[in-house]
């Protein structure tokens, strides 16, 4: 596909100047934001960095969240009524969020606000274009040639008749001159209000809106070292937070901060989506990292340094420094049936489902300032890898999505299936009387560890057929987690098997 050149004479020139008068700077001279993010627990989808089939960038209609944005600038407003043009903002901008201040002069009033974005294109041109003169450019040999005429037609190629009344079809040009920038037609996407000022002069302009195409979530890289045993050891974690920015617009020198926590917002679709923030921040050193404290009902992260957001771009910054040896345990659960429950006796010989077999692995941490971490932990996906002791590499063994997490609160990270410890569940005896209202079923649940070394195991059974219930005997001591919910903690023997048997009596 050949890049076209495309000049806007005049009229580029004129709408500059109309620009100059009334806008003060290119760039902002401070700014600030909040962003949101719709984007569940776990790692955003690689499709975000990849563009569509065509297009320079991916698109930002795809990108689960949305920021406030705050731009500080020197502006000249004339007394009286005028109009003000502030360009430089985010194309995916919601105009119906937009607040025009100037904090140092209340008497200053919005009249009018309006947000023109129809940017100019080759396609946007050739259609203002149609039935106009414009002069193309082809390049023949080493010579280069010209050609003016009215536009007829620029859907497929270009179509243009010439003072003599010729048509000439044009597959392949070099560059077509407009003679201006047809009216409506803007570089960049900006904002227009109608004033009114008590004064005139420079004065210092607070702007505030809404954009999409921008997004963040959290990252945590865990390294788990073994103990004494297998079941025990110790982790060192670490965390980050990644900017996804596609709204149009590149936040230079930026104030930012973090917000964790579920920010409810009206939606124009039924189910509820859970938000993060990210925010503004006071300006210091320049390896200043985040600050946690509580902010409302969530935490707020203030980054203590100024950081740039380029469009079109992904950033990752640390969310705090490397915490070390955390103690950790690794857990196995057997949880054959899963969570059922009815509404009614389930008097029903079988379940109605498969029993599972696997044996689910998991690592589980406490989050407090013993164990040397207690801090807010942001909801994000948990990476996990383990130091392979015979070159001394980090090899990746599973990964987790965590909530919301605050201090002083346990962390448990499902991890994969255990290769060598399998489990088994069966129905010795079932027994009902509907006349009478009760059953009585015998379960038997078998551990086979084929490990050169004994694993803990904790079996988990639910009481799904009623809430009351009772149990007659069982092989090994349980723990009631809840109303229809037990476990038991066994240990199986290297390469041998454990059985845990038990009876319940169930009534109604």
């Amino acid at each position: 596909m050949k890049l076209h050149r495309i000049w806007a004479l005049a009229g580029l020139a004129a709408g500059s100047a109309a620009f100059a008068g009334t806008l003060w700077a290119a760039q902002p001279d401070e700014s600030a934001l909040t962003i949101y993010s719709s984007q569940q627990p776990g790692a955003i989808s690689a499709d975000f960095y990849r563009p569509a089939p065509g297009e320079a960038v991916p698109p930002a209609s795809s990108v689960p969240g949305y920021a406030m944005v705050r731009q500080d600038r020197d502006v000249q407003l004339t007394a009286g009524r005028s109009t003000l043009r502030f360009s430089d903002v985010a194309g995916l901008i919601d105009p119906t969020t937009v607040t025009f201040t100037v904090p140092a002069n209340p008497g200053v009033r919005v009249l009018e606000q309006n947000f023109q974005f129809d940017l100019v294109s080759t396609a946007k041109l050739m259609l203002r274009y149609l039935d106009r003169e414009i002069t193309v450019e082809r390049n023949v040999g080493n010579e280069t040639s010209t050609l003016t005429g009215t536009l007829l037609a620029a859907s497929d190629g270009l179509v243009l008749r010439s003072a003599d009344g010729s048509v000439h079809a044009l597959n392949g040009y070099s560059a077509v001159k407009f003679p201006d920038l047809p009216g409506g037609l803007i570089t960049q996407p900006t904002l227009v209000w109608e004033l009114t000022s008590p004064v005139s002069g420079t004065q210092r302009a607070r702007v505030t809106y809404q954009t999409g195409g921008i997004t963040w979530w959290a990252d945590y890289n865990v390294v788990f070292n073994e103990g004494r045993d297998a079941n025990s050891g110790l982790i060192d974690l670490s965390a980050w937070v990644s900017v996804i920015n596609q709204s149009g617009a590149t936040y230079k020198d930026a104030k930012l901060k973090l917000v964790a926590g579920d920010v409810n917002r009206v939606r124009p679709t039924p189910p509820q989506i859970r938000f993060k923030t990210m925010a503004m921040a006071a300006a210091p050193a320049e390896d200043a990292g985040f600050a946690e404290k509580a902010f409302d009902e969530y935490h707020l992260y203030t980054l203590g340094r100024t950081t740039t957001l380029p469009n079109n771009s992904t950033k990752q910054i640390e969310l705090f420094d490397r915490a070390k040896q955390i103690p950790a345990r690794r857990l196995l659960i057997y949880d054959a049936l899963g969570s059922p429950s009815f509404g009614s006796p389930y008097t029903e010989r079988n379940p109605g489902f498969a029993n599972n077999t696997r044996v689910e692995t998991y690592l589980e941490f406490r989050n407090d300032a013993a164990s040397g971490l207690g801090v807010p932990l942001p909801a994000g996906r948990v990476r996990v890898a383990r130091v392979d002791n015979a070159d001394g590499s980090l090899e990746f063994v599973g990964e987790d999505a965590i909530d919301h997490t605050p201090k002083d609160e346990t962390v448990r990270l499902k991890l994969g299936s255990a290769f060598d410890v399998v489990g088994e569940r069966r129905q010795v005896d079932f027994r009902v009387d509907a006349k009478a209202h009760w059953i009585e079923e015998e379960i038997e649940i078998t551990i086979r560890n084929h490990k050169a070394q004994p694993v803990d195991v904790q079996v988990r059974e639910p009481m799904y057929r009623w809430s009351n219930w009772t149990l007659l005997s069982h092989s090994h001591d349980y723990v009631k987690d809840s109303a229809r919910l037990i476990h038991f903690n066994v240990t199986v023997p290297k390469d041998g098997a454990t059985v845990v048997r038990y009876r319940t009596h169930y009534s109604w």
